[in-house]
């Protein structure tokens, strides 16, 4: 079925690159001699913008033409993107591509197909071997291409992002990155792309040439079915669709409801709420924060003024940033009473565990209801600081 589909994909691929060819008053006899119905077919099609990083395999140029020369194990890319009329950067990243497509030690290689819309991206996932995906960290929405090539019997080689965060694992194909943001470092970009070349010469590449006595390439062949196996009901439209409707669209109409049940009370409370939380949320302050660390964890004490809130209006927690590709920590602290003298302030308190610093820690404001969804409906917030 896979030999099928990429013949299918590369006959598909000859015929409309002679009418790019055409269109651009090239040779189309050019499109004959392209690509090996056998080698390995990797693909890369999406809307070509920076944080995409859709130049990261071209880091190191002479590094993957070796990849594609190889005479014993010829690796072959299919191209497709579009870039926004106003972003030239995105514009600048495709011409860097047809540029290097320009060398003759790869020109039977590589494409770069034009005009990219649903169709081709159709015939892609259901011919390519290996799909790539090299996203920032954390700007991928979600990755559905690749999802899409798992019915097909493609593997993915993707960033540690999106949908492959919570997909991957190393039966099933193939990650680049650490899970974390590193923003635009060029370290990173370098770190990712050697991580890319080695998937690529050290596994993905042997694997899929390593064959039996019958010609079949086994070990490929068990990522393909444990991808199939594992991930294709997972990331499906029925899942999405079952989630939604459970996670969200069921609870809201019960909570629809619950707001018009009798004379809509609830609902014009929750009305109220939002409205007092509007114009009194300025009258809310922070006063000196105090931080002790004893018997393996720290002590912190704040002073909060409500000012025209009630404390039942309001909850004081620490926050904390996520630590090493975790949740972040939402740590409620406690009111105690005021005292008589305190002109409204109260005293909260919590303690965490001293495993990170106490500096990791911020006191903050956050509006509270017991019927609200925060910060959807209120989305006030206050830090200490």
């Amino acid at each position: 079925m896979r030999s099928t589909e990429r013949k299918t994909l590369i006959d598909r691929l000859r015929k409309r690159y002679a009418r790019q060819l055409v269109s651009e008053g090239g040779d189309p006899s050019i499109a004959n001699n392209i690509f090996d119905e056998n080698a390995l077919t990797l693909g890369f099609a999406r809307r070509f913008a920076t944080y995409k990083r859709p130049d990261l395999l071209l880091f190191d140029s002479e590094r993957l033409v070796r990849l594609l020369s190889d005479p014993q194990r010829p690796v072959q890319l299919i191209l497709a993107g579009i870039a926004h009329p106003q972003d030239f950067p995105g514009q600048a990243l495709i011409k860097k591509w047809k540029d290097f497509i320009r060398r003759p030690e790869v020109r039977s290689r590589v494409v770069f197909l034009n005009d990219y819309d649903m169709m081709l991206a159709q015939h892609m996932v259901h011919g390519i071997d290996l799909w790539l995906n090299t996203p920032r960290r954390p700007w991928e929405a979600c990755g559905t291409s690749g999802m899409k090539v798992l019915v097909n019997g493609g593997l993915n080689l993707s960033e540690l992002d999106g949908w492959w965060a919570e997909a991957y694992s190393p039966e099933v194909g193939w990650a680049i990155g650490d899970g974390k943001e590193h923003g635009d470092d060029p370290a990173c970009d370098r770190t990712e792309a050697e991580a890319v070349y080695a998937a690529l010469e050290n596994e993905a590449i042997p694997e899929f040439y390593e064959r039996n006595e019958k010609g079949l390439p086994l070990k490929w062949l068990g990522r393909v079915r444990e991808s199939m196996a594992r991930l294709t009901s997972e990331f499906s439209a029925t899942r999405a669709i079952r989630e939604y409707t459970e996670n969200h669209y069921l609870p809201a109409a019960a909570s629809y409801r619950e707001r018009m049940d009798g004379d809509s009370s609830l609902g014009v409370s929750l009305l109220q709420w939002q409205q007092e939380i509007v114009w009194h949320w300025s009258t809310v302050r922070f006063g000196p924060l105090e931080i002790k660390t004893h018997d393996g964890q720290h002590f912190f004490q704040v002073e909060v003024s409500p000012g025209a809130l009630s404390k039942d209006q309001l909850t004081v927690e620490l926050y904390a940033d996520p630590a090493q590709g975790g949740e972040p920590v939402h740590e409620v602290m406690t009111a105690a009473e005021s005292s008589a003298d305190s002109h409204g302030v109260i005293i909260y308190s919590a303690k965490v565990p001293a495993i990170r610093p106490a500096s990791d820690y911020t006191a903050r404001v956050i509006p509270r209801h017991p019927n609200a969804s925060v910060p959807l409906e209120a989305g006030q917030i206050l830090w200490q600081r």
